[in-house]
């Protein structure tokens, strides 16, 4: 039950980490929308692979890299975030 619990709570940290990568590269999101696609794309990919051969941190690595990609594709579509 812990171990569930810290795994949750490890994807659950991708939003804060996603927001700050979006904070801190606001100039190039709107650039990169095309590749955020591709990256989550890949890693969704890489993640239902790893799913299936039961290596648990590979998928784990790759949900967390899906929602940090995820929140910079989000923040790419908001004007008052990103700067032109």
């Amino acid at each position: 039950m812990i171990k569930e619990v810290l795994y949750l709570m490890a994807i659950v940290l991708g939003i804060p980490a996603g927001y700050l990568i979006a904070w801190m590269t606001r100039d190039e999101l709107v650039a990169g929308r095309k590749w955020f696609k591709i990256v989550i794309g890949a890693f969704a990919l890489t993640g239902i692979v790893f799913l299936i051969k039961n290596n648990l941190p590979i998928v784990l690595t790759s949900l967390f890299a899906i929602v940090v990609s995820f929140i910079s594709l989000i923040k790419s579509r908001d004007k008052k975030w990103c700067r032109i």
